[in-house]
């Protein structure tokens, strides 16, 4: 996985053929295939392997930074979604599981690594808000799932621009401009219907 892992990061998925990936191991072809149905199988877990370093690193940061003061949840969702932001620019995450990820693997099998790595914390983060009064009550599953999007939509713009920094910085402030309009304690109206006038 080390060997594969340098070699998708250096030269991308399509590019790096299996022999290549064996030689650098020091491994045969038979070798792969007794721990991986095929090439996609070996990209699938490095790219796994990858989004949980992420997850993990994101969480770490947070801890680090006082994660567990009560009346924090709206703040540490901000910096959150910010530190994400700025792991978007590494090699690894960009090449591996946004750009390469959605190509090589389909967008539903990039979707269950976002669901798995990062929808439950992001959840954390807005059922916490809520329970603090930081934001209004709200289905915490689809708010989840809306805000998710943004996210996945927002690092893939990072990972496309000919200029991934100044597009992280641009995305990085509206995506916290959206965000602030959840930011308040009041109760939302209800959303008006197709009957209402």
């Amino acid at each position: 996985m080390t060997a594969a892992r340098e070699l998708f990061v250096a030269k991308g998925y399509a590019a790096t053929p299996t022999e290549e990936i064996v030689a650098r191991a020091g491994v045969t072809r038979g070798a792969l295939y007794h721990h991986f149905r095929d090439k996609a199988a070996l990209f699938r877990a490095v790219m796994n392997e990858v989004a949980g370093e992420v997850a993990a690193e994101l969480v770490t940061r947070e801890l680090a930074r006082g994660a567990g003061r009560p009346g924090d949840a709206w703040q540490q969702l901000r910096q959150g979604l910010q530190t994400y932001l700025d792991v978007c620019i590494h090699s690894d995450f960009q090449r591996v599981v946004l750009i390469d990820g959605p190509t090589a693997l389909g967008h539903e099998a990039w979707g269950e690594l976002i669901e798995r790595h990062g929808h439950s914390l992001l959840a954390q983060w807005l059922r916490k808000a809520v329970d603090e009064g930081q934001i209004p009550a709200l289905p915490i599953t689809a708010l989840t799932r809306l805000i998710g999007s943004l996210i996945s939509e927002a690092s893939l713009y990072i990972a496309l621009a000919a200029e991934p920094t100044a597009a992280r910085q641009e995305v990085g402030a509206a995506l916290d401009g959206i965000l602030s309009g959840l930011h308040r304690t009041r109760r939302l109206e209800p959303p008006p219907t197709a009957a209402d006038p």
